[in-house]
Protein backbone atom coordinates (compact mmCIF):
# COMPACT_ATOMS: atom_id res chain seq x y z
CA UNK A 1 0.00 0.00 0.00
CA UNK A 2 2.14 3.25 -1.20
CA UNK A 3 1.63 6.51 0.87
CA UNK A 4 -0.36 9.25 0.38
CA UNK A 5 1.82 12.39 -0.65
CA UNK A 6 -0.34 14.93 -2.22
CA UNK A 7 -2.90 15.49 -4.40
CA UNK A 8 -2.83 14.73 -7.78
CA UNK A 9 -2.91 17.57 -10.46
CA UNK A 10 -6.41 16.23 -11.98
CA UNK A 11 -7.85 15.49 -8.59
CA UNK A 12 -7.14 19.22 -7.71
CA UNK A 13 -7.83 21.01 -11.01
CA UNK A 14 -11.68 19.25 -10.54
CA UNK A 15 -12.06 19.69 -6.82
CA UNK A 16 -10.85 23.88 -7.47
CA UNK A 17 -14.05 24.52 -8.81
CA UNK A 18 -15.88 23.60 -5.61
CA UNK A 19 -13.41 25.82 -3.28
CA UNK A 20 -16.23 28.22 -3.32
CA UNK A 21 -18.98 25.93 -1.87
CA UNK A 22 -16.80 25.42 1.45
CA UNK A 23 -15.55 27.72 4.12
CA UNK A 24 -12.11 27.89 5.76
CA UNK A 25 -8.95 27.08 3.88
CA UNK A 26 -7.54 24.56 6.01
CA UNK A 27 -10.67 22.55 6.02
CA UNK A 28 -10.71 23.01 2.67
CA UNK A 29 -7.39 21.23 2.43
CA UNK A 30 -8.46 18.32 5.19
CA UNK A 31 -11.58 17.86 2.31
CA UNK A 32 -9.29 17.41 -1.20
CA UNK A 33 -6.97 15.39 0.78
CA UNK A 34 -10.39 13.09 2.14
CA UNK A 35 -11.69 12.74 -1.40
CA UNK A 36 -8.08 12.10 -2.80
CA UNK A 37 -7.85 8.96 -0.54
CA UNK A 38 -11.57 7.97 -1.49
CA UNK A 39 -10.27 7.72 -5.04
CA UNK A 40 -6.50 6.51 -4.20
CA UNK A 41 -6.98 4.61 -1.11
CA UNK A 42 -7.94 1.11 -0.81
CA UNK A 43 -9.27 1.12 2.28
CA UNK A 44 -12.01 3.94 1.85
CA UNK A 45 -12.70 4.79 5.66
CA UNK A 46 -11.25 7.69 7.34
CA UNK A 47 -9.15 5.42 9.47
CA UNK A 48 -7.75 4.07 6.26
CA UNK A 49 -7.32 7.22 4.34
CA UNK A 50 -5.88 9.04 7.54
CA UNK A 51 -3.15 6.21 7.86
CA UNK A 52 -1.74 6.58 4.84
CA UNK A 53 -0.84 10.42 4.59
CA UNK A 54 2.42 11.53 4.63
CA UNK A 55 3.09 14.46 7.18
CA UNK A 56 6.11 16.52 8.23
CA UNK A 57 6.72 17.18 11.67
CA UNK A 58 5.76 20.52 12.02
CA UNK A 59 2.40 20.37 9.77
CA UNK A 60 0.78 16.78 11.66
CA UNK A 61 -2.44 17.11 12.29
CA UNK A 62 -5.01 15.15 14.44
CA UNK A 63 -7.60 12.90 13.26
CA UNK A 64 -10.05 14.89 15.03
CA UNK A 65 -9.22 17.85 12.65
CA UNK A 66 -9.70 16.13 9.50
CA UNK A 67 -12.92 14.74 11.08
CA UNK A 68 -14.01 18.47 12.19
CA UNK A 69 -13.58 19.21 7.95
CA UNK A 70 -15.02 16.99 6.59
CA UNK A 71 -18.16 15.99 8.53
CA UNK A 72 -18.72 19.02 11.22
CA UNK A 73 -18.19 22.02 8.44
CA UNK A 74 -20.38 24.46 7.36
CA UNK A 75 -20.82 23.51 3.79
CA UNK A 76 -24.17 22.57 2.10
CA UNK A 77 -25.03 19.82 0.65
CA UNK A 78 -27.63 22.00 -2.19
CA UNK A 79 -25.25 24.33 -2.84
CA UNK A 80 -22.16 21.11 -3.47
CA UNK A 81 -24.78 19.53 -6.25
CA UNK A 82 -26.16 22.51 -7.80
CA UNK A 83 -22.17 23.55 -8.43
CA UNK A 84 -21.54 19.86 -9.52
CA UNK A 85 -24.34 19.53 -11.83
CA UNK A 86 -23.09 22.61 -13.40
CA UNK A 87 -19.54 21.42 -14.04
CA UNK A 88 -20.91 18.28 -15.02
CA UNK A 89 -22.78 20.09 -17.72
CA UNK A 90 -19.83 21.88 -18.94
CA UNK A 91 -18.23 18.76 -19.52
CA UNK A 92 -20.85 17.06 -21.72
CA UNK A 93 -21.35 19.83 -24.33
CA UNK A 94 -20.74 19.24 -27.23
CA UNK A 95 -20.70 15.08 -26.65
CA UNK A 96 -23.53 13.91 -28.59
CA UNK A 97 -27.06 12.76 -26.98
CA UNK A 98 -27.68 12.78 -23.58
CA UNK A 99 -29.73 10.47 -21.42
CA UNK A 100 -30.68 11.61 -17.89
CA UNK A 101 -31.37 7.74 -15.98
CA UNK A 102 -33.22 7.39 -12.63
CA UNK A 103 -32.98 4.74 -10.42
CA UNK A 104 -32.92 3.17 -6.86
CA UNK A 105 -31.58 1.30 -4.58
CA UNK A 106 -30.56 -0.36 -1.35
CA UNK A 107 -27.40 0.25 1.04
CA UNK A 108 -26.64 -1.94 3.09
CA UNK A 109 -25.77 -0.93 6.99
CA UNK A 110 -25.97 -4.56 8.71
CA UNK A 111 -24.47 -3.34 12.00
CA UNK A 112 -26.08 -0.12 12.39
CA UNK A 113 -29.13 1.97 12.18
CA UNK A 114 -27.59 5.41 13.73
CA UNK A 115 -25.97 5.99 9.72
CA UNK A 116 -28.46 9.01 8.38
CA UNK A 117 -31.49 7.49 7.02
CA UNK A 118 -30.70 3.63 7.69
CA UNK A 119 -33.94 1.41 8.91
CA UNK A 120 -34.06 -1.91 10.11
CA UNK A 121 -36.77 -3.78 7.41
CA UNK A 122 -37.73 -6.69 5.17
CA UNK A 123 -35.19 -6.76 2.08
CA UNK A 124 -37.94 -8.03 -0.50
CA UNK A 125 -35.06 -8.52 -2.69
CA UNK A 126 -32.69 -10.31 -0.67
CA UNK A 127 -35.80 -11.88 0.96
CA UNK A 128 -34.86 -11.29 4.45
CA UNK A 129 -34.69 -9.01 7.21
CA UNK A 130 -32.05 -6.21 7.12
CA UNK A 131 -30.42 -2.70 7.95
CA UNK A 132 -30.17 0.06 4.86
CA UNK A 133 -30.93 3.05 2.94
CA UNK A 134 -33.26 3.60 0.21
CA UNK A 135 -31.43 6.02 -2.34
CA UNK A 136 -32.62 7.12 -5.16
CA UNK A 137 -30.03 8.41 -8.05
CA UNK A 138 -29.79 10.39 -10.88
CA UNK A 139 -26.93 9.76 -13.86
CA UNK A 140 -26.35 11.85 -16.79
CA UNK A 141 -24.85 9.65 -19.56
CA UNK A 142 -23.68 9.97 -23.07
CA UNK A 143 -21.64 7.49 -25.74
CA UNK A 144 -18.13 8.84 -24.15
CA UNK A 145 -18.95 9.08 -20.19
CA UNK A 146 -21.58 8.89 -17.28
CA UNK A 147 -21.67 11.05 -14.06
CA UNK A 148 -23.85 11.17 -11.15
CA UNK A 149 -25.98 14.03 -10.42
CA UNK A 150 -28.11 13.59 -8.08
CA UNK A 151 -28.49 11.43 -4.68
CA UNK A 152 -31.42 11.36 -1.89
CA UNK A 153 -31.64 9.53 0.55
CA UNK A 154 -35.27 8.25 1.79
CA UNK A 155 -36.10 8.98 5.42
CA UNK A 156 -37.56 6.02 7.37
CA UNK A 157 -41.24 5.64 7.62
CA UNK A 158 -42.08 4.90 11.34
CA UNK A 159 -46.33 6.15 11.00
CA UNK A 160 -47.44 2.83 12.29
CA UNK A 161 -45.13 2.52 15.13
CA UNK A 162 -45.57 6.10 16.02
CA UNK A 163 -49.60 5.97 15.55
CA UNK A 164 -49.29 3.01 17.86
CA UNK A 165 -47.61 4.33 20.27
CA UNK A 166 -50.15 7.16 20.58
CA UNK A 167 -53.25 4.94 20.73
CA UNK A 168 -51.02 2.97 23.62
CA UNK A 169 -50.35 5.95 25.47
CA UNK A 170 -54.03 7.73 25.07
CA UNK A 171 -56.26 8.73 28.11
CA UNK A 172 -59.55 9.73 28.49
CA UNK A 173 -58.98 12.95 29.93
CA UNK A 174 -56.14 15.37 31.24
CA UNK A 175 -55.59 16.10 34.93
CA UNK A 176 -52.92 18.96 34.36
CA UNK A 177 -52.05 21.15 31.84
CA UNK A 178 -48.82 19.68 31.38
CA UNK A 179 -50.20 16.86 30.49
CA UNK A 180 -52.11 18.52 27.92
CA UNK A 181 -49.11 20.50 26.31
CA UNK A 182 -46.91 16.84 26.23
CA UNK A 183 -49.80 15.10 24.51
CA UNK A 184 -50.24 18.04 22.19
CA UNK A 185 -46.50 17.91 21.22
CA UNK A 186 -46.50 13.96 21.05
CA UNK A 187 -49.86 14.44 17.97
CA UNK A 188 -47.69 17.49 16.49
CA UNK A 189 -44.21 15.85 15.96
CA UNK A 190 -46.47 12.58 14.53
CA UNK A 191 -47.88 14.97 11.91
CA UNK A 192 -45.16 16.43 11.54
CA UNK A 193 -43.09 13.16 10.60
CA UNK A 194 -46.10 11.77 8.64
CA UNK A 195 -45.37 15.12 6.31
CA UNK A 196 -41.86 15.10 6.16
CA UNK A 197 -41.91 11.09 4.72
CA UNK A 198 -41.75 11.03 0.49
CA UNK A 199 -41.77 8.18 -1.10
CA UNK A 200 -39.35 7.04 -3.51
CA UNK A 201 -41.53 8.11 -6.63
CA UNK A 202 -42.27 11.41 -4.85
CA UNK A 203 -38.16 12.09 -4.41
CA UNK A 204 -37.60 11.37 -8.38
CA UNK A 205 -40.20 13.67 -9.04
CA UNK A 206 -38.31 16.32 -7.20
CA UNK A 207 -34.92 15.35 -8.48
CA UNK A 208 -36.37 16.03 -12.50
CA UNK A 209 -37.63 19.02 -11.13
CA UNK A 210 -34.49 20.35 -9.73
CA UNK A 211 -32.80 19.14 -13.00
CA UNK A 212 -35.06 21.07 -15.40
CA UNK A 213 -35.19 24.38 -13.14
CA UNK A 214 -31.58 24.57 -13.35
CA UNK A 215 -32.12 23.78 -17.23
CA UNK A 216 -27.86 22.64 -17.23
CA UNK A 217 -29.14 19.29 -19.64
CA UNK A 218 -32.02 20.83 -21.76
CA UNK A 219 -31.96 18.19 -24.47
CA UNK A 220 -31.40 14.95 -22.17
CA UNK A 221 -34.55 12.56 -22.13
CA UNK A 222 -35.54 10.27 -19.52
CA UNK A 223 -34.76 6.62 -18.83
CA UNK A 224 -35.78 4.67 -15.25
CA UNK A 225 -37.11 1.62 -14.26
CA UNK A 226 -40.28 0.67 -12.69
CA UNK A 227 -39.52 1.37 -9.41
CA UNK A 228 -40.16 5.39 -9.62
CA UNK A 229 -42.23 5.29 -12.33
CA UNK A 230 -45.12 6.95 -11.48
CA UNK A 231 -48.15 9.35 -13.02
CA UNK A 232 -46.29 12.81 -11.81
CA UNK A 233 -42.86 11.79 -12.68
CA UNK A 234 -44.33 11.51 -16.48
CA UNK A 235 -46.23 13.98 -16.86
CA UNK A 236 -43.55 16.83 -15.68
CA UNK A 237 -40.71 15.10 -17.93
CA UNK A 238 -43.81 15.42 -21.04
CA UNK A 239 -44.44 18.72 -19.61
CA UNK A 240 -40.59 19.97 -20.36
CA UNK A 241 -41.23 18.76 -24.06
CA UNK A 242 -38.99 15.61 -23.24
CA UNK A 243 -39.26 11.89 -23.57
CA UNK A 244 -38.93 8.84 -20.97
CA UNK A 245 -38.97 5.35 -21.77
CA UNK A 246 -39.28 2.71 -18.37
CA UNK A 247 -39.73 -0.79 -18.33
CA UNK A 248 -42.75 -2.15 -17.10
CA UNK A 249 -43.44 -5.20 -14.45
CA UNK A 250 -45.04 -8.37 -16.63
CA UNK A 251 -48.26 -7.77 -14.80
CA UNK A 252 -49.08 -4.71 -16.00
CA UNK A 253 -52.86 -4.48 -17.40
CA UNK A 254 -52.95 -3.13 -21.06
CA UNK A 255 -56.01 -2.86 -23.00
CA UNK A 256 -55.87 -5.32 -25.97
CA UNK A 257 -58.96 -6.54 -28.13
CA UNK A 258 -61.04 -4.27 -26.19
CA UNK A 259 -60.50 -6.09 -22.27
CA UNK A 260 -58.16 -5.42 -19.83
CA UNK A 261 -55.44 -7.95 -20.13
CA UNK A 262 -51.90 -8.64 -18.54
CA UNK A 263 -49.00 -8.04 -20.86
CA UNK A 264 -47.11 -11.08 -20.79
CA UNK A 265 -49.90 -12.99 -21.66
CA UNK A 266 -50.10 -10.64 -24.80
CA UNK A 267 -46.90 -11.18 -25.25
CA UNK A 268 -47.32 -14.87 -25.14
CA UNK A 269 -50.04 -14.78 -27.48
CA UNK A 270 -47.87 -12.53 -30.40
CA UNK A 271 -45.16 -15.28 -29.93
CA UNK A 272 -47.66 -18.29 -29.90
CA UNK A 273 -50.15 -16.65 -32.90
CA UNK A 274 -48.07 -14.04 -34.84
CA UNK A 275 -44.23 -14.83 -34.32
CA UNK A 276 -43.34 -12.40 -37.54
CA UNK A 277 -45.19 -9.79 -35.60
CA UNK A 278 -41.19 -9.42 -33.82
CA UNK A 279 -39.39 -7.48 -36.09
CA UNK A 280 -35.58 -7.76 -36.24
CA UNK A 281 -33.51 -4.87 -35.60
CA UNK A 282 -29.96 -3.75 -34.60
CA UNK A 283 -28.64 -1.35 -32.41
CA UNK A 284 -25.86 0.03 -30.85
CA UNK A 285 -25.41 0.39 -26.81
CA UNK A 286 -23.63 3.86 -25.43
CA UNK A 287 -21.01 1.84 -25.25
CA UNK A 288 -21.11 1.05 -29.05
CA UNK A 289 -21.57 -2.67 -28.88
CA UNK A 290 -23.89 -3.50 -31.51
CA UNK A 291 -27.09 -5.75 -29.91
CA UNK A 292 -29.55 -7.79 -32.07
CA UNK A 293 -33.39 -7.72 -31.10
CA UNK A 294 -36.73 -8.62 -32.40
CA UNK A 295 -39.35 -6.46 -31.10
CA UNK A 296 -42.66 -5.94 -31.35
CA UNK A 297 -44.19 -1.86 -30.91
CA UNK A 298 -48.22 -0.87 -30.61
CA UNK A 299 -49.70 2.10 -28.79
CA UNK A 300 -51.57 1.04 -25.95
CA UNK A 301 -53.76 2.28 -23.42
CA UNK A 302 -52.96 1.90 -19.75
CA UNK A 303 -54.97 2.86 -16.61
CA UNK A 304 -54.22 6.48 -15.32
CA UNK A 305 -51.62 6.89 -18.34
CA UNK A 306 -53.89 6.66 -21.27
CA UNK A 307 -52.28 5.90 -24.45
CA UNK A 308 -48.56 5.23 -24.69
CA UNK A 309 -46.04 2.86 -26.98
CA UNK A 310 -45.39 -0.36 -25.76
CA UNK A 311 -42.53 -2.38 -26.64
CA UNK A 312 -42.33 -6.10 -26.37
CA UNK A 313 -38.07 -7.29 -27.10
CA UNK A 314 -36.23 -10.58 -27.33
CA UNK A 315 -32.61 -10.98 -28.07
CA UNK A 316 -33.31 -14.11 -29.26
CA UNK A 317 -34.41 -15.33 -33.12
CA UNK A 318 -36.46 -18.08 -31.38
CA UNK A 319 -38.50 -16.09 -28.72
CA UNK A 320 -37.27 -18.65 -26.38
CA UNK A 321 -35.76 -15.96 -23.96
CA UNK A 322 -37.97 -14.18 -21.48
CA UNK A 323 -38.92 -10.76 -23.12
CA UNK A 324 -38.38 -6.99 -22.07
CA UNK A 325 -41.55 -4.99 -21.76
CA UNK A 326 -40.86 -1.24 -22.37
CA UNK A 327 -43.22 1.58 -22.20
CA UNK A 328 -43.04 5.58 -23.50
CA UNK A 329 -44.52 8.56 -24.49
CA UNK A 330 -42.97 8.73 -27.61
CA UNK A 331 -45.83 7.63 -29.17
CA UNK A 332 -45.61 9.30 -32.85
CA UNK A 333 -41.71 9.51 -33.59
CA UNK A 334 -42.26 7.60 -36.58
CA UNK A 335 -40.12 4.27 -38.06
CA UNK A 336 -37.25 5.09 -35.64
CA UNK A 337 -38.89 5.50 -32.38
CA UNK A 338 -38.05 2.08 -31.89
CA UNK A 339 -34.14 1.96 -32.21
CA UNK A 340 -34.37 4.90 -30.27
CA UNK A 341 -36.71 3.58 -27.02
CA UNK A 342 -34.15 0.29 -27.06
CA UNK A 343 -31.10 2.50 -26.97
CA UNK A 344 -32.15 4.54 -24.21
CA UNK A 345 -33.50 1.87 -22.35
CA UNK A 346 -30.23 -0.01 -22.55
CA UNK A 347 -28.25 3.43 -21.58
CA UNK A 348 -30.51 2.99 -18.04
CA UNK A 349 -29.84 -0.72 -18.25
CA UNK A 350 -25.93 0.12 -18.72
CA UNK A 351 -25.75 3.05 -15.78
CA UNK A 352 -26.93 0.11 -12.98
Amino acid sequence: MLPLVGIPRTIAKFLQSYRQVFGKEAGWKHISRYINGLLMSPNKTLQGIYSQLVWDGENKVSRRAMHEAVFEAGWKYQELMEEHRKNVAVIHQGKGREVMALDWTMSYHPYSEKIFGAKSAYDYVNRCGRCYQTVVTAVVSNAQRLDGIAVEVQQPNYEKEELAYLKMTAKESYEEMEQVRERLLELLHYQKNRLAYRKRTEIAVEIVRQIETEGHFPHADYAFDQGVLSRPLTELIEAKGKHWVTEVERSRNIMWNSQWQRVDQVAEGLKTAHPESFRHKSVRCRNNEPREIWAFTKVVRLKKYGRKRLMITHEKPDLSDNPRFLLTDASALGCFTNIYLLELSLASRNLS
